[in-house]
Parts: C-alpha cells; sequence; structure tokens
C-alpha cells in the first residue's frame, strides 16, 4: 500500500498505520469468541490499552501539529481543505469510539449486546480513515510540508509516547514481517535498536497484551 514520496519519509506512518490495523484485527478476533465474555478480555488486556493510548497520540499529533499546518499552507485551495476537514471529522469519529467501548466493558446490563456493534463501528471507521489518508492524505503532506514541520510531527509524537518507547516499538513491530523490519532498523539509531534487541522485545512479550497464552484455544 506504500508509495514513493519526494519529500518526507513515511516509514513510520506506514508503520503506525499497520500496527493499528493489527490490532483491529485482534479485537475483531477477540468480539467475535463465543468461549469467553470478550468484555472480561478487553477490559484486561493490556494491548487495549496500548492501542487507545498509541492510537490518540497519533491522531493528537497530527491534529496538532498537521492538519492545522496544511490548512495554512492550502487556505486558497478549497478542495485541498474540504480533504483535510474530512480528515479532522474522521478523527472526531473514531476518537469517542474507545469511550463507547470502555463503557460497554464496564456495562453488566446492555453492555455485551453494544459491544460487537461498538467494535466493529470502530473496525470500519478506522480502517476507512486510515485507508483515506494513505490514498490522498499522505501526498498532500508530502509536497505541503516543510522539512521542519515533518520534524515537528516526529517530536510530537514521540514526545507524547516518552518514555513508554520501551513498549512502543515492539508493540509497532509486532508481527511486521522480516522484509519490512530490516529496513525499518536500518533507519533506527544504533541504541534503540540495542535497547529492543537486549531488553524490550522480551519485556513487551512477557507483557501477552491480548492474554494469548492463557486464552487462546
Amino acid at each position: 500500500m506504500s508509495q514513493q514520496f519526494k519529500n518526507h519519509d513515511m516509514t513510520m506512518m506506514y508503520a503506525i498505520h499497520d500496527a493499528l490495523r493489527r490490532e483491529l484485527e485482534r479485537i475483531a478476533r477477540i468480539t467475535a469468541r463465543v468461549d469467553e465474555d470478550p468484555r472480561h478480555i478487553l477490559s484486561t488486556a493490556v494491548g487495549w490499552e496500548l492501542f487507545k493510548k498509541f492510537l490518540t497520540i497519533h491522531h493528537t499529533s497530527e491534529d496538532l501539529t498537521v492538519w492545522p499546518v496544511m490548512q495554512q499552507v492550502l487556505a486558497d485551495r478549497p478542495d485541498e481543505l474540504a480533504l483535510l476537514d474530512a480528515m479532522e471529522a474522521e478523527h472526531a469519529v473514531i476518537d469517542p469510539l474507545l469511550a463507547d467501548i470502555d463503557a460497554a466493558l464496564t456495562d453488566r446490563d446492555s453492555g455485551p449486546e453494544r459491544l460487537g456493534g461498538l467494535t466493529d463501528t470502530l473496525y470500519t471507521k478506522l480502517n476507512g480513515h486510515l485507508d483515506h489518508e494513505e490514498n490522498e492524505a499522505l501526498a498532500l503532506m508530502d509536497i505541503t510540508m516543510s522539512q521542519e514541520q515533518w520534524a515537528a510531527f516526529a517530536t510530537e509524537q514521540r514526545t507524547r509516547v516518552g518514555d513508554d518507547s520501551r513498549r512502543y516499538l515492539p508493540w509497532l513491530v509486532d508481527d511486521m514481517t522480516a522484509a519490512k523490519l530490516t529496513p525499518f532498523f536500518a533507519k533506527m539509531p544504533e541504541q534503540l535498536r540495542n535497547a529492543y534487541d537486549t531488553e524490550w522485545r522480551a519485556a513487551y512479550e512477557a507483557l501477552d497484551p491480548w492474554g494469548t497464552k492463557t486464552t487462546t484455544p
């Protein structure tokens, strides 16, 4: 799904999107289970908390450092502004779904009936947004944002991740194919690669983010 860009390296953007799609698939499998209450699995899974946190960081960083910058540059181009408005509107639909799902997880009365519909909506809306952004918005980012502005976006994300990098990096590359993993890590600072290899990967696996060691038949 990736494409060539002239100005900015989109490797991390695609990696984040792929990680979010991967987690959506896992959430869908959990909520489709009939052998155990999916509310119990989701509410106790570290994976659900990480998914919410890193999705929120990604969207907030775009809301603060990408869309406003592009809106200023594209102020006299209504078609491009309409695309940016669509991106923000899609965020506005997706983000509250996380709170609605959390509410369903603790609702003993109507929660079980609501959960499947809410997670289905999240699956559809977020996948649709990621596809929309990749098919249209990334190319516009590439030609609109300066190197400094693109770096500010990356810095905003890193700052918001903060000390949770030890979980974020393993989460990001979880299930990444070897063909993508090798060039991905080739662009990483040696210090991060070493931390991942010697400590972070094992610690992340020990978290058992989705409880697969105990809940998979």
